[in-house]
Parts: C-alpha cells; structure tokens; sequence
C-alpha cells in the first residue's frame, strides 16, 4: 500500500501472525519433547526398579553375614577378629543387632 507521499506502509497483521505462529510451534515442540522425555524417563525407573530391589535383598544379606561375622569376633573366633578388622581398615563398620533384619 502506499500513503500520498509514495512511501510503502504496511500492516502489522502477517508479522504478526508468523511470528505467532512461530511460538506456537516452538511451544507445541518443546511440549512433545518434554511428553517424550518424560515417557522415556518413566521406563527407565521401572527398569532400575527390580535392580533396586535385588541390590536392597542383597544388602541385608551382607548386613546379616557382617553382623553375625562380628559376633563371632566378639565371642573370641580369631579368623572372625581378623575380617572384622581388615573391613574397618577399609572404613566398613558393622553393626551387630542387624543381624535380625529381614530382606525387603
């Protein structure tokens, strides 16, 4: 369009209008990216959750055998003094009522 000295004017609206088309856009993908992500990561928990599981079982059975291995040097076993003693060398301490616990 042109005014009466001859210059070109334009209307706001197509700017406008692609630029918030554009947002729009970049929003709507950022939203599917997240949704994805989201999804993705969901799976990856469930597949770590048996994993956690097993590890957790496994811990209170090494807290069991460690428990009882430290009653044992506490009654006097020599071999049972000496693992307990090489573990707090390496700054693993025992404790001795875990023995009871049950595995998750």
């Amino acid at each position: 369009m042109t005014d009466g000295s001859g210059s070109i004017t334009s209307r706001p609206f197509v700017p406008l209008l692609l630029l918030a088309l554009g947002v729009l856009g970049w929003s709507a993908f950022q939203t599917y990216e997240l949704v994805a992500e989201r999804t993705s990561l969901k799976a990856v928990l469930a597949n770590q959750s048996a994993q956690v599981d097993q590890s957790q079982k496994l811990r209170a059975s090494l807290d069991r055998i460690a428990s009882k291995t430290a009653k044992l040097a506490a009654a006097g076993n020599g071999d049972a003094a000496a693992i307990v003693e090489a573990l707090r060398k390496r700054g693993v301490t025992i404790n001795p009522d875990a023995g009871g616990a049950a595995p998750r």
